[in-house]
């Protein structure tokens, strides 16, 4: 994907753009980093790569469920625990994870027929309250909620290896390298 966000011609495809966007550079924070790097947690903060990655998933599933009406129920200790990333994650599991739901995202998306429907937020203390919550304000909230944590995981690999977004993609998408983008490389060792 380009940079930024492609244009589309409804809102729903807009969406899902711009939710593409932050998926992929939540994920691309990732790239080239062994199961170690991706538990790393290298700054003042307790935050991984891969446990931002994997939260982001979790995150979005959630959410989808709220749009669905499906229960959405879960403990603190689950929501801290989705900061981990497991002793068997790898970036590659990760991917192939938030690929499948990625495509239950859109596919939800897609079938909607207003993006202006109601949805009820869960009960939690820290949910705003009353009517008036849409789809639409669950999506544009997906999509703050990865932009945030892509922002986290963009520090966390800079502190890891110095790699930076853009680089990242570049070497992710294959894109040839030209005087002003020079997609990652692992360092020489």
């Amino acid at each position: 994907m380009p940079g930024t966000a492609p244009p589309a011609a409804t809102e729903a495809e807009t969406l899902l753009g711009f939710l593409r966007q932050q998926r992929d550079g939540l994920l691309y924070a990732g790239y080239g980093l062994t199961p170690d790097q991706l538990r790393a947690t290298p700054t003042a903060s307790t935050l991984s790569v891969g446990g931002l990655v994997q939260h982001g998933i979790l995150t979005e599933a959630q959410w989808v469920d709220v749009i669905a009406g499906r229960s959405t129920e879960g403990s603190q200790d689950d929501y801290a625990a989705g900061f981990r990333l497991g002793a068997t994650g790898s970036y590659e599991t990760l991917r192939a994870r938030q690929a499948e739901q990625a495509a239950a995202t859109d596919e939800l998306v897609r079938s909607l027929p207003d993006l202006g429907a109601a949805v009820t937020l869960p009960e939690a203390p820290w949910m705003p309250k009353g009517p008036g919550y849409t789809v639409r304000w669950v999506l544009v909230h997906i999509i703050e909620e990865l932009s945030r944590h892509a922002g986290h995981a963009d520090i966390i690999r800079e502190h890891i290896d110095g790699a930076t977004m853009y680089a990242l993609m570049a070497a992710a998408e294959g894109w040839p390298e030209t005087p002003w983008m020079k997609p990652w490389r692992p360092a020489a060792t």
